[in-house]
């Protein structure tokens, strides 16, 4: 199973998808009022309280997260089934919606508090870019799959 290349890109895409769950997506620091927005909730915090002030809003902001969590399982699950190729780019196929849907939720979420904070100097954070990757190492291992596909049904009709 981990001789194949495509499995050693799906690892990588679980490994970057838990990885953006505990990055913050964007964050601002304006007047002493930090926002962070992450994969589960906007916090926005006062200077002078720090966490023992903060106030947490969860929705629509777990959106993020529950994407980034299905697309794990759906990797995971798809580095279980070796055996059926078919089966595996199925899964790729359905693995990539959702890894779009979490680059587009966090684009989409991101722009929202943007607008919604007047004169911010706000910077991404790597969880709005890691997910790029893990599309990047999905297309790939989806190819190699489809690459070991052909290869079998070649050798088939040989004999």
């Amino acid at each position: 199973m981990w001789q194949r290349i495509q499995t050693v890109f799906l690892a990588i895409s679980v490994i970057i998808l838990l990885t953006i769950l505990v990055l913050p997506i964007w964050m601002v620091d304006v007047n002493g009022e930090t926002t962070v927005l992450t994969p589960f909730y906007l916090m926005k915090s006062a200077g002078n309280g720090g966490e023992a002030g903060a106030s947490y809003q969860y929705i629509p902001y777990s959106i993020t997260a529950v994407l980034a969590i299905a697309s794990v399982t759906l990797s995971l699950i798809s580095i279980t089934k070796y055996k059926s190729r078919v089966t595996q780019m199925k899964i790729g196929a359905l693995n990539s919606f959702f890894l779009v849907g979490v680059i587009l939720s966090s684009f989409y979420l991101s722009n929202q508090l943007i607008k919604s904070v007047p004169d911010s100097t706000g910077q991404y954070g790597l969880a709005m870019w890691l997910p790029a990757i893990s599309v990047l190492c999905n297309l790939l291992a989806n190819r190699f799959i489809r690459r070991d596909e052909k290869l079998v049904r070649d050798s088939s009709r040989l004999r």
